[in-house]
């Protein structure tokens, strides 16, 4: 999935495919994850969050079923 650059200490980029609703998270730690069932509007309102690091935190996880992609494992 292509993801984007975000400007943030604990994102390096997202990506989503609205065709599967699925959001990707590339975190400053290493880990990339798979959030599944995002809606779009979900997305778009972490895209406009003026923290993506406590977006993702509040709304994402522990919402949203997601697996591990890659990334350093620590």
């Amino acid at each position: 999935m292509l993801r984007e650059p975000v400007a943030s200490s604990s994102i390096v980029s997202l990506g989503y495919s609205a065709a599967s609703c699925v959001l990707e998270v590339e975190f400053a730690s290493g880990g990339v994850y798979q959030y599944a069932g995002v809606p779009d509007d979900a997305h778009r309102a972490l895209l406009a969050a003026e923290s993506k690091g406590r977006h993702v935190h509040r709304f994402i996880k522990g919402r949203f079923p997601f697996q591990r992609v890659g990334g350093a494992l620590r």
